[in-house]
């Protein structure tokens, strides 16, 4: 008799242990979760980002470029020129020019661009813009390579001045055709791009000979010419036009919908292999 009372404890210990062990919680998510869940809303999350992103237009292609886009010095970038291989490359240099125009403020420019602009919605309509530029070159040291200018569209990423008012207010300094069936009461604002001789550039493009034995750099490859004299916080600003929230929501967006991805493959494989 004592020693089934002595087994009695025993027993009963060992059942509590059972016990714990049985009713453990289970290592992965209840089945009404599954990874295909998971996953598909990984991808919705990053779809959602990617749509946040391209609300921007092509300029967020700007800035994906000038993040990406491999280096070269001037001399390998003639080389490519001259052995006729198309490859879109980034290089780096002052801007120089034989004639420059001036600024206001007597500053030697190579390039101005004038955009004038109506509000519509969110987002602005071209009215006019105006384009004087000189022939200019990106070099270092001796050797240069031409920019073709007459590529450059959102791809010039500089500081911009902007004035902003009302059709009404702008009405007797413009030209009244450019404001044609606008409400004296629409928002307008003109923007004035330009480049000097004395920036620091960072130019993006495809180096070609052209057929009087000059390099230039053009747009090619499916991709824009890039002319940009900011450090690359500062052009991030300018191409978003100095609206964080949206960038920051997309941003975190694609990090949650691809770390969303990531646990969903992950946990898939998992159960594949404890399958």
């Amino acid at each position: 008799m004592s020693s089934l009372m002595a087994e009695a404890p025993a027993e009963a210990h060992a059942t509590r242990r059972f016990l714990r062990v049985a009713f453990c919680p289970p290592l992965l998510p209840s089945p009404a979760v599954t990874p295909l869940v998971v996953i598909v809303a990984g991808l919705a999350a990053i779809a959602a980002g990617t749509l946040l992103l391209e609300t921007y237009g092509p300029r967020v292609r700007v800035g994906r470029l000038l993040a990406v886009t491999p280096s070269v010095g001037i001399a390998e970038a003639r080389g490519l020129a001259a052995a006729g291989t198309r490859r879109y490359v980034r290089v780096e240099g002052r801007l120089d020019a034989d004639e420059e125009f001036p600024d206001e403020n007597e500053r030697p420019l190579v390039l101005r661009r004038r955009r004038l602009e109506a509000r519509r919605g969110r987002d602005w309509r071209l009215l006019e813009e105006r384009l004087e530029t000189v022939p200019f070159r990106v070099g270092a040291g001796l050797e240069g390579i031409e920019v073709d200018a007459g590529e450059l569209d959102v791809g010039l990423v500089t500081l911009v001045r902007e004035s902003v008012g009302t059709a009404g207010e702008a009405a007797s300094a413009l030209d009244a055709a450019l404001l044609a069936g606008l409400p004296s009461g629409a928002a307008v604002r003109l923007r004035i791009e330009q480049l000097s001789s004395v920036e620091h550039a960072t130019v993006l493009g495809v180096p070609v000979a052209a057929p009087d034995g000059r390099v230039v750099i053009t747009s090619g490859t499916g991709r824009p010419l890039v002319v940009c004299t900011l450090e690359r916080d500062e052009a991030m600003r300018i191409l978003a036009e100095g609206r964080r929230a949206r960038p920051l929501a997309a941003a975190v967006t694609l990090g949650g919908g691809l770390l969303g991805l990531a646990v969903g493959l992950a946990w898939a494989l998992l159960a594949g292999g404890l399958g």
